[in-house]
């Protein structure tokens, strides 16, 4: 770790913070249909869209309207992903002459793009055409990030509304989004990218002669376009198999650095508008403080690791560090950043090797997902996160003082507690689940590329990933199997809507309350003292509910390599 290193996180935390306020402003007025800058010219294609499909802009849905446009939504654009990536060959815009994907892989791929995941169980340049890059990948890209967004606005109409039935319109909510936030911001970042020299064409691949004479086939496409929404919508899907490491997908420090910046944008400005909206901005900075926290210590400790480097080398006297696995160009803080970023968020992209890591350095990654994504987390995604585990420590500091739980004037009782509780559960059931069939099934373990701890963590990281939605991967697993495909698809599917709707229900009961005064007895939420009792629940929770997974993976892989003991490749 080094002086430098530090400052240059000192500086990534600055630039977020600075961009919180601005952000959070904006999208508050947004989603409240007030006028905006861009107003004049995009109103007009707004009101536009809503006479095309119908849409009454005043009428608004209960919770249950809202998750049920949601759900009909993401199956209409399941099928239309699936066909897409089915039919391929027989369509334009494919230069290289990609052949149809296979039904699992198109089965895996649509179920990862549809709920904001973005696990990829194939090479990018090697398997899909333009048209499935662009028509299908980007523009699931937008509609799931800004469902993400909706769902968080959604739930802080409910913290903010008193004696309400409705929670918003999910249509109203969704075009708003994709029209003046994500499209406006993703123009002005793709020329940003441009610049950079990430490429954007529809040309056909490039022909290269090497020094030494040979032919050699350069993959290029509408990339700067993708990359835009894949980062600033914590998606994370890579145009490229080598996803962030690609040098034309990040070419240089200076765009890794807003690659990162951007991931963590919107997720942290949502944050100020909660404040806003439910009329105290102390509430967001108490919640952004909270994610802080957690996120600083992981940066410490991932950093630390790979600074240190194999703990075999170390004790031979032979370790300056751990670059196995990383690009030069951003060395070990710029990927060990990276890596914690884009694991706090729902992102999933990735500019080194998470296999390569330490095990220390890997598990902290790993720890980001199991929490589920709540330290900033996806657009949106992470603040409904975030607020559920409110919910639950606002029902624990109830139980220490003998009264009922009360936040931000609304009492918290069983039913918001239950709700909370099935979306906290539901993501460690895919995660562990999985994991322990993939551990004793033949097919899963021929996935693995490691024997020992490493590989039981290569299975482990795998399910984590695709049940938080975050789609990052050791890397080191062979995910291109019917067993992998299916088994992962189905904790994509589980980890985003079996959260949302309990979500959504706490949105619906909430915003039917009453809204209480505060009282002698009211635990004050925007001080230190919530911000601890709230990092506490999280780590108690997340402790006594991963430990033992990670007690025989990344734990007892770094306990052996510090006593020399190393394991054999091979499943």
């Amino acid at each position: 770790m080094t002086i430098n290193g530090w400052l240059q996180i000192a500086l990534f935390c600055a630039v977020v913070l600075a961009l919180v306020r601005p952000l959070g402003g904006y999208m508050t007025r947004v989603f409240s249909g007030e006028r905006t800058i861009l107003s004049p010219m995009l109103a007009p294609i707004e009101h536009g869209l809503y006479r095309a499909a119908g849409i009454d802009a005043r009428q608004e849905q209960s919770w249950l309207g809202y998750g049920l446009a949601m759900l009909a939504f993401h199956v209409l654009g399941f099928l239309a992903l699936y066909g897409l990536l089915r039919a391929q060959d027989w369509l334009p815009f494919n230069p290289a002459g990609q052949s149809a994907v296979a039904p699992d892989l198109a089965f895996n791929t649509a179920a990862s793009f549809v709920t904001n995941t973005n696990w990829q169980n194939y090479g990018g340049e090697s398997t899909l055409s333009y048209l499935s890059q662009m028509l299908g990948l980007t523009h699931q890209n937008f509609l799931s990030a800004a469902t993400g967004i909706a769902l968080a606005v959604a739930l802080t109409r409910g913290f903010s509304r008193a004696s309400s039935k409705t929670v918003g319109s999910f249509w109203v909510d969704v075009t708003r989004c994709t029209l003046y936030v994500l499209l406006p911001l993703c123009v002005v970042y793709t020329l940003f990218l441009v610049g950079q020299g990430i490429p954007q064409t529809l040309g056909a691949y490039v022909e290269a002669t090497t020094l030494e004479g040979a032919r050699q086939t350069i993959a290029v496409g509408p990339v700067a376009s993708q990359v835009a929404i894949k980062m600033l919508g914590t998606n994370g899907g890579g145009f490229f198999n080598a996803n962030a490491a690609h040098p034309f997908e990040n070419p240089t420090a200076f765009s890794n650095f807003v690659q990162m910046v951007s991931i963590f944008a919107l997720g942290a400005a949502l944050t100020n508008l909660f404040g806003r909206t439910v009329g105290d901005e102390r509430q967001g900075w108490a919640i952004l403080a909270a994610m802080t926290v957690l996120f600083l210590a992981g940066v410490t400790v991932t950093y630390w690791a790979e600074g240190a480097g194999s703990p075999v080398l170390d004790g031979l006297g032979l370790s300056g560090g751990n670059l196995e696995g990383k690009e030069v160009r951003f060395g070990i803080l710029g990927s060990a950043l990276f890596a914690v970023v884009t694991t706090a968020a729902s992102c999933g992209a990735v500019n080194a090797m998470h296999d390569s890591f330490t095990a220390l350095g890997g598990m902290i990654p790993m720890i980001n997902m199991q929490l589920g994504e709540i330290i900033v987390g996806g657009v949106g995604a992470g603040l409904y996160g975030m607020l559920v585990f409110v919910i639950v420590a606002i029902f624990v500091a109830g139980l220490m003082v003998g009264r009922t739980p009360e936040y931000l004037g609304k009492k918290i009782e069983g039913r918001e507690v239950k709700m909370a509780m099935l979306a906290i559960l539901c993501l460690p059931l895919m995660m562990l689940g999985f994991t322990a069939l993939a551990a004793v099934l033949l097919a899963g373990l021929a996935g693995p590329a490691n024997a020992g701890p490493h590989g039981f963590s290569e299975i482990l990281y795998a399910f984590t990933s695709a049940a938080a939605n975050n789609g990052s991967a050791f890397g080191g697993l062979t995910g291109n199997t019917l067993f992998y495909n299916t088994t992962l698809a189905l904790g994509m599917l589980v980890g985003r809507f079996f959260v949302i709707i309990p979500a959504l229900a706490i949105a619906g009961s909430l915003a039917a309350k009453k809204t209480v005064p505060a009282s002698a007895g009211t635990l004050p939420t925007h001080g230190g003292l919530f911000v601890g009792l709230l990092v506490g629940v999280i780590l108690i929770v997340g402790g006594l509910t991963f430990f033992p997974s990670l007690a025989l993976g990344p734990i007892v892989e770094h306990l052996a390599g510090s006593a020399g003991q190393t394991f054999s490749t091979g499943g």
